[in-house]
């Protein structure tokens, strides 16, 4: 059934965050619009922000979009959308996915089989579509990516790719931090305070949808800068939890991604090693 847009109850939201990045968003829409569900769902589209063809690509796919003037912060997006929806679960995702016709509707009956669950995580496929970098076989993945296996489980951890909410929740936790700006842990500090409050997160392994990189930011260089910037981000976030390492620890690990990029002749461990020169450089400016 087709995205409702009428003002009577819908199954689920869908909160898109996006910024500046038309492609990747026209792509996710295509595969939101395709589910295969008998009931009416809502799909909002929140820009932060953007300058380029957004708004052209949600009002061609006939969805709700609500802007920010300016860039805030992906948070600040995820919250306007939790206000600007209507259903009961918000399913949040990236703008950078592709969801199988299958996702939405796995997602929903997870959710009626654990009704005693405040969330919901479920896999992110990393699909790299261009000339990826070689690996070696004891690689971490390039992109945010979840695996917790072929079963229903409860977890500590969901990522903001595909993640799931029952609205409740935010009534009793409160919204997401807008003071994260780091592109890492931003729904991670959410996720801690609803444990703390007693919530419950389940990972439904039939909700898996794909995490996207298009051809020109499959290479070494992209990657690479992307992994230092969360690099410096992930410090960060270590040190808002208290559990960031010694900087010795840092300097070992880096010199260690080294190590296996030259002995293995390994081009994906130059990527781990813009990651954690990244973390080294937040850590220095620390001191």
């Amino acid at each position: 059934m087709a995205p409702d847009t009428q003002p009577h109850p819908v199954a689920a939201s869908i909160v898109v965050p996006t910024m500046g990045r038309a492609d990747y968003l026209d792509i996710a829409l295509q595969s939101l619009l395709a589910q295969d569900i008998p009931v009416p769902y809502e799909i909002v589209v929140v820009d932060d922000g953007s300058t380029d063809r957004t708004q052209e690509v949600a009002a061609r796919a006939g969805v709700r979009l609500v802007r920010h003037p300016t860039r805030r912060s992906v948070n600040a997006a995820r919250n306007t959308g939790i206000h600007a929806s209507r259903a009961e679960l918000i399913a949040f995702v990236d703008d950078d996915v592709d969801a199988p016709r299958s996702w939405l509707r796995a997602l929903l009956d997870g959710a009626a089989r654990h009704p005693e669950a405040d969330a919901f995580g479920g896999p992110i496929r990393p699909r790299l579509e261009g000339r990826a970098p070689r690996g070696c076989g004891r690689d971490a993945p390039l992109i945010t990516s979840l695996d917790l296996g072929a079963a229903d489980t409860q977890t500590d951890r969901a990522w903001g790719t595909n993640l799931a909410v029952r609205r409740g929740a935010f009534a009793r936790v409160g919204d997401f931090d807008e003071a994260l700006v780091e592109p890492s842990g931003d729904e991670e500090e959410w996720l801690t305070r609803l444990r703390q409050a007693g919530g419950k997160i389940v990972y439904i392994s039939a909700a898996g949808l794909d995490h996207r990189r298009a051809p020109q930011d499959s290479g070494l260089r992209p990657l690479a800068r992307t992994a230092f910037r969360r690099g410096l981000a992930a410090r960060a976030s270590d040190r808002r939890r208290g559990v960031e390492p010694g900087l010795p620890r840092e300097l070992r690990t880096l010199a260690g991604c080294i190590w296996h990029s030259v002995r293995r002749g390994c081009p994906q461990g130059l990527v781990m090693t813009s990651h954690s020169a990244g973390r080294l450089l937040a850590g220095l400016r620390e001191r």
